[in-house]
């Protein structure tokens, strides 16, 4: 399964390294009950709006393997928050998430990746969250989406939206137990050595 990771300049770092970490992670521990040289169970890319290095909120440098026009169909396209007023206006990350709506098995989001998502216009209608303390600018920014906060994430089928950055982890453990099972999502948080919160 292709699982592709959308960064941008001020991309909250464990908002994209914790889900990176957690679908990499299950691949290898689902490897173990395979025999050798099978497919990973999960291939997990970097998308950007093109190859050149992006800056972490943090500082760090990350250098995404593919762009947003150039990449395999994705099981689940996830779209992590950070500082995020200024992707709030690129159209091509918003046309980019629109059309994965349409196309990916699942569309997940990290904290503020939410507001990216609602700024694409994916998430009217459906219940949503964000980060505790952007719930209000959510709300006012797409009056349509049934804000949720006090959860860690909120499952909306074909949409997944997370709370503020290390619930990403939380959610993305409830993504492998969607794409595959509760088993290796719970071997995975093991390995991790990860108190997985498996209710969102």
């Amino acid at each position: 399964m292709q699982v592709g990771i959308l960064l941008f300049d001020d991309v909250e770092l464990l908002d994209m390294a914790g889900p990176y970490e957690v679908f990499t992670t299950a691949s290898r521990v689902h490897a173990r009950t395979q025999t050798a040289g099978a497919d990973p169970l999960f291939t997990v890319t970097t998308l950007a709006r093109s190859l050149a290095p992006v800056r972490a909120r943090a500082g760090l440098q990350l250098t995404p393997d593919m762009t947003l026009a150039d990449h395999p169909p994705l099981d689940c396209a996830l779209v992590p928050g950070g500082a995020v007023t200024a992707e709030l206006r690129q159209p091509q990350t918003l046309a980019w998430i629109a059309a994965q709506r349409q196309s990916a098995r699942m569309l997940a989001s990290v904290c503020t990746g939410s507001l990216l998502l609602a700024q694409a216009g994916v998430l009217d209608g459906l219940a949503a969250t964000t980060h505790w303390e952007d719930l209000d600018e959510l709300r006012a920014l797409r009056p349509a989406v049934r804000v949720q906060g006090g959860v860690r994430w909120v499952d909306e089928g074909a949409v997944v939206t997370s709370a503020g950055i290390s619930a990403g982890i939380d959610m993305s453990l409830h993504l492998v137990e969607r794409l595959h099972s509760r088993d290796l999502a719970r071997r995975t948080a093991r390995q991790m050595d990860y108190d997985w919160q498996d209710a969102a």
